[in-house]
């Protein structure tokens, strides 16, 4: 009799295993997906349903919203109806290592092909591959490897060129690209070439409001950025940008904003050059705050430790350059620090996203501007129409504002600590638009915006002041504004070169120490 029943018992257990998909396993985590998620993989399997083979689908989501969760479900899913294989790439070994570890969490047994990796005589053991574009790019071209019966390739962070390569290797499959920001890294090569149509998922402000995604508070310090150069990919150069943010003045302008703004929270600092960063390092360092430095030099084990520290130090500070955009989560983050000027709205949205993750105790986060991005794309919240940028990026890219166009806009407004000075002034702005209007209306020349003015910076310096030495030191303290005056009337006189500028504040400059010393 009991040995009846283990036979039955053994038969049982076999018919269960026969009926369980191969590759595929209980889940480990007991993780529910959110109704958003959902609908969203009831609509991509909807398409490849009706299209199952040769076809290329693109999905976007906003950074937080789980897509490397999505897409790991529609694995698990997409092995139990096909029984096909899946394939997905990555363009980074973090994010390699982070999906397969996701996958394993679904159930999904899962091979990483790295660079160790030549060939794959254990293919057969599994159903999904996670890969590396580069690696798997050399191991097809040189015919030293073969991944059989796949069905399905999933593309992460499919906004990069690098991946179009590969499509020529999978041509019968169904291709689907998942991205924050569907425009492609490359003006040159939109998206539309590749992708047969755009899924939009939930925007960032519905996912704010149904609390998935922390509110922002986005702080904007005008910076002049028309000495930045532009490159062959489109954004700003790295030369000229350390020029610009490595200098003391920008260095003071980034420690102010941060002591304005962050003191005490913990702070990602994002520059385009490893040596901003590293003066950012030693700027904040020397003011005794606790900061570190991380560039793609940076060992793995040095990178562990410090991210390591960042995590469990509740006011740690972190300069980086590129490294952190993508395949890095750290919910406890408290501010991000744009200190670079960027064209690209995906690096716009993947900074901003490092912090944009909510906690318990966490449901809103600062960002720090100190490269007039907030005027360039908006505010990191407010609605994108995706499908128009994916339809037509080139009217995208035509109609963002220019730098010239930004800072014509600028107005200056004087720090507390430099208002301070001038505490006996009832008023120290002045309008130079509205000067001008008023010297074209009565016939006078232009440079009469310019009398008034230092007319106005004459009399501050001297009721401000006890003597004549007094005042010539606190003339030195109106620099940035008589920079922003004088930019504001190069543009009114459309005469706005930066040798013209340069020379018309050199000789203001001179003309207001000169007035002061007829006042003493």
């Amino acid at each position: 009799m009991l040995k009846m029943a283990y036979f039955c018992k053994i038969a049982y257990l076999k018919k269960s295993m026969a009926s369980e998909t191969f590759g595929i396993e209980k889940k480990k985590v007991d993780k529910e997906l959110y109704d958003y998620q959902q609908k969203d993989i009831d609509k991509i399997f909807g398409v490849i349903e009706e299209h199952p083979e040769n076809y290329n689908l693109l999905y976007q989501l906003p950074t937080g919203g789980g897509k490397t969760v999505i897409f790991s479900q529609m694995t698990r899913e997409y092995i139990q109806r096909t029984n096909k294989k899946v394939l997905i790439l990555t363009h980074r070994i973090e994010l390699c290592k982070q999906t397969s570890k996701m996958l394993s969490g679904f159930g999904v047994r899962n091979k990483i092909i790295n660079s160790k990796v030549k060939e794959l005589p254990d293919q057969d053991d599994y159903m999904c591959f996670v890969a590396m574009v580069e690696t798997l790019n050399n191991r097809l071209n040189d015919e030293k490897l073969e991944i059989q019966d796949i069905g399905l390739v999933i593309i992460d962070e499919a906004h990069y060129n690098s991946f179009r390569k590969l499509f020529k290797f999978f041509e019968k499959c169904f291709i689907l690209g998942v991205t924050a920001t569907p425009l492609s890294s490359n003006i040159k090569l939109p998206m539309k070439d590749n992708y047969r149509e755009l899924i939009v998922g939930d925007s960032i402000s519905s996912l704010i409001e149904k609390g998935f995604l922390a509110q922002v508070n986005i702080y904007s310090y005008n910076v002049g950025l028309t000495n930045l150069k532009v490159g062959m990919n489109g954004d700003y150069t790295v030369k000229s940008s350390e020029e610009l943010y490595s200098n003391y003045s920008m260095q003071e302008k980034l420690l102010t904003a941060y002591y304005e703004r962050s003191k005490g929270k913990k702070t990602l600092i994002f520059n385009n050059g490893i040596n901003t960063s590293v003066e950012v390092y030693y700027t904040f360092k020397n003011a005794g705050l606790p900061i570190r430095h991380l560039d793609n030099t940076t060992s793995k084990q040095d990178r562990k430790d410090i991210l390591k520290w960042f995590k469990h130090t509740p006011d740690a500070i972190v300069t980086s350059v590129s490294i952190l955009t993508t395949g890095f989560d750290e919910p406890t983050v408290e501010t991000i620090i744009l200190n670079r000027a960027t064209k690209s709205l995906t690096l716009y949205f993947q900074m901003i996203g490092r912090g944009s993750r909510v906690l318990k105790n966490k449901d809103e986060f600062n960002v720090i501007d100190l490269g007039n991005n907030l005027a360039r794309f908006g505010h990191w919240s407010t609605a994108v129409d995706w499908k128009q940028i994916f339809r037509s990026p080139d009217f995208y890219f035509e109609n963002l504002l220019s730098d010239e166009d930004i800072e014509r806009d600028f107005q200056y407004q004087m720090p507390p600590e430099i208002r301070e000075q001038f505490s006996k002034s009832e008023d120290v702005t002045f309008d130079i638009e509205e000067a001008y209007d008023i010297v074209i209306k009565k016939g006078l020349k232009s440079k009469a915006v310019l009398e008034w003015s230092m007319e106005q910076h004459v009399k501050m310096c001297v009721e401000n002041s006890e003597d004549v030495f007094d005042a010539r030191i606190l003339a030195k303290e109106l620099k940035d504004d008589i920079s922003s005056r004088i930019k504001q009337y190069s543009y009114c006189i459309s005469k706005s070169t930066k040798n013209y500028r340069d020379w018309l504040e050199e000789d203001y400059s001179r003309k207001l120490r000169m007035e002061i010393n007829k006042e003493f």
